[in-house]
């Protein structure tokens, strides 16, 4: 099937990184990441994780009313952040004689992730470390054993742990390997009190291990034996296998799953299925133009959205087989998707650029001043908040402002209904201090920590901003 699998943050890097999802709890509150294993064999290949895991493609975020912000205090909220600490997660003598030349480097930040007043930093390079925002030190490193190159991170909000997906070069970095580490012990500096995860499952590529938060359920792929798991992400339980071959993709909505048959010449096969016991709820085909290849299948609870190339959306309510048709002129195929369920809309991102659409196929909202500066947009470089009304984003930066560089940008706050910039972080108002000696050297600081940023997350417990850049330092933004 053509289309977006394996585009992200399916965090399915995927965890596809591409579904997501990886929708690391706390942050983006909800959704779903997948990791999928490479198919070269070489350790390599695994210092671009970007290349082999593109973050974003189908992100669910969920609703914690409990949790969230009100956006007419935006303004004020965000007004007064500044830049308040730098970590580095670069170890110059490395963490053992033994361990791999290339984890010794310095490497770009390409996910962060929050919890418990510990920051969670993860270089392209594979190597994890985490950091104490009571005492503003490294408390430790994930790598716990010294050929070991971390994929991705999920925080596992139903036990409070740390999950994270390594390959290893004892096996030819062949093999996806989870290992589950609550965070109480990495406070104490104890990442190896975790435990493995799903060692019965082979996880060689074209195998993948998805979390999905949204459900609470976590999806494995054994290529192996093309055989699809679904264990509960509570205790990690399996729940139910599925064991058809002729599945060529699963996309995941809020108690639901639906399965893509191989296509036929003129339909693709589909089957709805509930998430929890695997029940199947329907099962039909969706007509296709012959020999189009499908831009992607995407499944919002009783909505499906269909787009094959040079023709126009098709919005399917697969309770009753009506369709919306939305102009292909006017709904282009976009690079990634959010879906905000609480909402009922969804975020689409095409050619640096966000909006946002109503599954009756409106445009609801295009954002004014948030042009984002990464063209390949995933969820490791955007944070949308618990109540799904804010989108916080790495943006380029003004061009009137002289003093930034060409490699800096912004941190732009803008409203999702509305596609007001409610707030900015910049170099001219992200200062550390108001004595005019020191602005000087404030201005260079806030400008070198708004370049080539390449990871961003908002806490909204402490109400700060973590963002790594590409040499490796993580910058915290605080009021």
């Amino acid at each position: 099937m053509e289309g977006f699998s394996n585009n992200s943050n399916s965090s399915s890097s995927r965890i596809a990184m591409a579904s997501s999802s990886v929708s690391r709890p706390p942050p983006h509150c909800g959704g779903r990441r997948r990791v999928v294993a490479t198919k070269k064999r070489d350790w390599g290949n695994w210092l671009s994780v970007n290349n082999s895991v593109k973050k974003l493609h189908r992100r669910e975020i969920c609703s914690k009313r409990h949790r969230s912000l009100s956006i007419t205090n935006s303004v004020h909220r965000f007004r007064n952040i500044r830049l308040t600490e730098q970590y580095d997660t670069h170890d110059p003598k490395g963490q053992s004689s033994f361990v791999l030349p290339f984890l010794m480097k310095r490497a770009k930040v390409i996910e962060i992730v929050a919890a418990h007043g510990v920051v969670f930093a993860l270089a392209s390079s594979g190597v994890c470390a985490a950091f104490s925002r009571d005492t503003n030190k490294r408390i430790c490193f994930l790598n716990i054993f010294p050929d070991e190159v971390i994929r991705s991170l999920f925080y596992n909000k139903n036990n409070d742990s740390l999950i994270t997906v390594s390959v290893y070069a004892s096996d030819n970095f062949s093999s996806l390997k989870c290992r589950s580490t609550r965070i109480e012990y990495i406070q104490r500096g104890q990442p190896n009190a975790g435990f493995p995860l799903f060692e019965s499952e082979s996880l060689k590529w074209p195998g993948f291990v998805e979390f999905d938060d949204v459900n609470g359920k976590v999806l494995t792929y054994s290529a192996q034996d093309s055989i699809y798991k679904v264990f509960d992400l509570k205790n990690y339980t399996l729940l139910y296998s599925i064991t058809d071959k002729d599945v060529e993709e699963i996309k995941i909505s809020p108690g639901i799953m639906l399965l893509i048959f191989t296509r036929a010449q003129s339909h693709v096969p589909l089957k709805i299925l509930s998430i929890e016991d695997g029940t199947v709820l329907k099962d039909f085909n969706h007509l296709l133009h012959r020999n189009k290849k499908v831009d992607f299948i995407e499944q919002f609870n009783e909505k499906l959205l269909v787009k094959q190339e040079n023709e126009n959306l098709q919005i399917l309510d697969v309770r009753n087989a009506e369709v919306k048709e939305v102009s292909r002129t006017e709904f282009m195929t976009p690079s990634a998707f959010i879906f905000l369920y609480e909402n009922q809309l969804f975020l689409t991102f095409r050619n640096q650029t966000v909006s946002v659409w109503n599954f009756r196929g409106e445009l609801l909202t295009s954002f004014e001043d948030h042009e984002l500066w990464h063209s390949d947009c995933n969820t490791n470089n955007i944070y949308i908040t618990s109540d799904q009304g804010l989108i916080i984003s790495f943006c380029k930066g003004d061009s009137n402002d002289q003093q930034i560089s060409g490699k800096a940008g912004s941190i732009n706050i803008s409203n999702i209904w509305t596609g007001k910039c409610v707030a900015k972080i910049n170099s001219s108002n992200a200062i550390l201090d108001d004595d005019k000696k020191q602005r000087m050297t404030s201005n260079h600081m806030v400008a070198d920590a708004l370049e080539e940023i390449t990871a961003l997350y908002f806490d909204e417990e402490r109400n700060e901003i973590y963002t790594g850049n590409n040499h490796g330092f993580v910058h915290v933004w605080s009021n």
